[in-house]
C-alpha cells in the first residue's frame, strides 16, 4: 500500500463482516462472525479437499469479553458455533457462571442481563490492573487473563481526501505519539453516526517506537461506506495487550481483501487467549477517542 495513503507501516485493516447477519442488534461483533472461517475449501495450490466437521453436536463455546477504562460495565457475550447452513442463528449460552477478578483482590460474579449477555455491576476497568475472567458452562471452565495498559492520546483527527480507482473519497485520518520504550499494541475502531463500522485496524510499534504515527483508516469493503458532509465520526484508539493484538492479527491473516478467505491460508481459528478450547478473546483495554464532523 502506498505510503501517502497509509503512513503507518505495520498497520493492517480489513472488513470481516460483509454479508453477515446475526442477533445482536446494531452491534458489530468480529468474534461471532469469525466462526465462518470453519468452511471447507478447495485450494488451487493443493488439490485436496479439506473436510471440516460443522455439526452442531461438536459446537464450541465462543466468548467475546471486554472491559475498558470508560466507566462502563464489563460485558461478556457467549454463543456456540453452528452448522455452516445456520449462520443466521447463533445459539446464546445461558445460565453460565461468569466470574471477573483483578490483581488487587476484587471479585464479582457477572449478571446475565439477557440471553448470553453477562455484565458487571461493581468492577470497572482501571489502567495498570490485570483482570482474570472465568467462564463456567455445564461444568467446563474457560479462563483468560488480560492486562489494561495505559492509553495513548489521539493528537489530531482529520478528514483526508484519497484518490482511489473509483474516484476521490473522504477518509478519516488520525495522529498519535507512540510511547517510547514501551511495547505498544493498538486496535483502532471507527464509529460512524453512532454505528461501529465493520472493519478492523490494528497497529504495533515494533518499527516505530516513540514516533508520531499518522494513519488513514483505509480498507477494502464489499459494502463500502462513503463519508458525506454532515456525518459524525468517532475514532477510538484502544491500547490492548499482546495476546489480544495476536487474536486480531491472526484473524486478519485468515481472511483476504474485502472479507474473503485468503486461499493461501488453511482454514483455522484466530489465536484465542482463553484456555480449554474456547474460541474468542478477553480484552482489557484503555481508550482515547476523538470525534469529527465531515465538512
Amino acid at each position: 500500500m502506498k505510503n501517502n495513503i497509509f503512513k503507518a507501516k505495520n498497520s493492517a485493516a480489513i472488513s470481516v463482516f460483509s454479508n453477515l447477519r446475526y442477533k445482536f442488534k446494531n452491534e458489530i461483533n468480529t468474534l461471532f462472525n469469525a466462526i465462518l472461517i470453519f468452511v471447507p475449501f478447495l485450494f488451487s495450490s493443493c488439490e485436496k479437499v479439506i473436510e471440516l466437521d460443522l455439526n452442531s453436536k461438536n459446537a464450541q463455546i465462543v466468548i467475546e469479553a471486554n472491559i475498558s477504562n470508560m466507566n462502563e460495565p464489563a460485558i461478556v457475550k457467549l454463543i456456540k458455533t453452528v452448522n455452516y447452513d445456520d449462520v443466521n442463528s447463533f445459539p446464546s449460552v445461558t445460565d453460565a457462571t461468569v466470574i471477573l477478578s483483578d490483581n488487587i483482590g476484587n471479585v464479582e460474579t457477572l449478571i446475565e442481563t439477557s440471553a448470553g449477555i453477562y455484565k458487571s455491576t461493581s468492577i470497572q476497568g482501571t489502567e495498570g490492573r490485570t483482570y482474570t475472567l472465568k467462564v463456567n458452562v455445564n461444568g467446563k471452565e474457560y479462563t483468560s487473563v488480560s492486562t489494561m495498559n495505559s492509553p495513548v492520546e489521539i493528537n489530531n483527527l482529520y478528514i483526508s481526501t484519497i484518490s482511489l480507482p473509483k474516484g476521490k473519497q473522504k477518509m478519516v485520518s488520525l495522529k498519535y505519539n507512540d510511547t517510547k520504550g514501551v511495547a505498544n499494541y493498538y486496535r483502532i475502531v471507527e464509529i460512524l453516526n453512532n454505528d461501529t463500522l465493520p472493519t478492523i485496524f490494528i497497529e504495533d510499534d515494533l518499527k516505530q517506537d516513540g514516533e508520531t504515527i499518522d494513519m488513514t483508516l483505509l480498507a477494502k469493503r464489499q459494502n463500502e461506506v462513503k463519508l458525506k458532509t454532515g456525518d459524525s465520526v468517532k475514532v477510538q484508539l484502544q491500547s490492548v495487550d499482546k495476546n489480544v493484538y495476536d487474536y486480531f492479527r491472526t484473524l486478519l491473516q485468515l481472511v483476504g481483501g474485502g472479507g474473503l478467505i485468503n486461499q493461501s491460508t488453511s482454514p483455522a481459528n484466530p489465536i484465542s487467549n482463553f484456555d480449554n478450547g474456547a474460541l474468542g478473546y478477553f480484552n482489557a483495554y484503555s481508550v482515547s477517542e476523538k470525534s469529527i464532523v465531515v465538512k
